[in-house]
This record gives C-alpha cells, sequence and structure tokens, in this order.
C-alpha cells in the first residue's frame, strides 16, 4: 500500500500475554473497522517487532531494543485534526476493545508523523 497522506499516526504497545488471542481478535474484528469509518482515516496496517539484523559501519549488528513496544498500527490520516473530532472519540471507544483489551495493554506509545516533501 503506497502511502498517499502526509500524515501518519502510530499506536505502539505491548499486552498482558494471557490476552494476546483477544487482543489480535479484537484489533482486526472490531476496533479498526470502527476506526475506518472515522472521516479523515484513510488506512490502518499492523505490524509486529522482529528481529533486527543489520550492517552498520561495515560491522553486524544486532538491534536489541528491549524497551520498545511489540505491537505498531499505522493509521494513514488527513491530518492530525482526526485525532480530536467526535467521530474518533467515540469511535475508540466503541465494541470490545474498551473493556476487554485496553485494561491489558502496556508500555503504549503515540506519535503522529509528517512527512517530510
Amino acid at each position: 500500500m503506497p502511502l498517499t497522506s502526509k500524515y501518519l499516526f502510530i499506536a505502539s504497545m505491548d499486552v498482558d500475554k494471557e490476552k494476546d488471542k483477544i487482543f489480535q481478535d479484537v484489533y482486526d474484528q472490531d476496533h479498526i473497522p470502527h476506526l475506518m469509518e472515522v472521516p479523515g482515516v484513510i488506512s490502518v496496517a499492523r505490524y509486529k517487532k522482529v528481529p533486527l539484523s543489520m550492517y552498520i559501519g561495515g560491522q553486524k549488528k544486532e538491534m536489541v531494543f528491549e524497551s520498545e513496544p511489540r505491537y505498531h498500527a499505522y493509521y494513514e490520516l488527513e491530518s492530525p485534526e482526526v485525532l480530536l473530532t467526535s467521530e474518533w472519540n467515540k469511535a475508540v471507544e466503541k465494541g470490545r476493545w474498551p473493556a476487554q483489551v485496553r485494561p491489558y495493554t502496556k508500555n503504549r506509545r503515540h506519535i503522529m508523523t509528517e512527512r517530510i516533501e
């Protein structure tokens, strides 16, 4: 999916191990569909952290960042103001996410990015 928007919102977090299955199910089947109904949300893609090895300065390095969250959701937005709308506010409180998932998330990070042109 090529990015078409200037803004990318990143929501990152860990989840209690025993809640991982419901986290995955609710995020994909419940949470994302509600957020995709919000005007100004263009797309959503989810990723999980995997081990990283790479060459830097001619040496192979194992990149280990223990404190970084495992799961990341990338929201392509028309503008940062989308997150301040009543539609967004309602969508993040819909479905099973607030009661069955949010209480079991931790190490949460939220970042708004703007594409450099």
